[in-house]
């Protein structure tokens, strides 16, 4: 199995990072806008349209508030992956930062470049996200797009 990593600091509290990664409906929206163009959801399955072209079925498989994470893992789409479980998470940091990491297993194991090619692109976006999110006042009364 082959797994990719990774892992960057955000200039962003913790709960500010988990306010735009909670919101599992609204990836083009908040998380990744540009890298990601599209996300449909439904029930617990969130169909993803990335900038490429590639559309990826995502299904929910945690989403812990306590731990600030999210795993989900493909199950459709043009990826064809035997076994695929990604989480990301926010961890606290020193001065208000949050470290976010990012780790994906999978497995046919050559689909792992082609991943860390992604994750090394979206990251960029994500970060840049983050931190603008992180400008900007909360989101009162705007819905969130979760799984409860």
């Amino acid at each position: 199995m082959a797994s990719v990593h990774k892992e960057f600091l955000v200039d962003a509290t913790p709960d500010q990072v988990w306010d735009v990664l909670r919101d599992f409906g609204a990836v083009h929206e908040r998380l990744a806008p540009g890298f990601v163009t599209d996300t449909r959801l439904d029930a617990d399955t969130r169909t993803v349209t990335f900038s490429d072209g590639t559309i990826v079925a995502e299904r929910l498989v945690d989403l812990d508030p306590v731990s600030r994470r999210v795993a989900y893992t493909v199950v459709g789409g043009s990826l064809h992956p035997s076994h695929h479980h990604a989480w990301m998470q926010a961890l606290p940091e020193a001065e208000d930062k949050t470290r976010f990491i990012w780790h994906t297993d999978v497995l046919p194991e050559p689909l792992a470049a082609s991943i860390a090619e992604s994750v090394e692109h979206g990251a960029t976006v994500i970060r840049a996200a983050l931190e603008a999110a992180a400008t900007r006042p909360p989101r009162v009364g705007e819905p969130v797009h979760e799984i409860a």
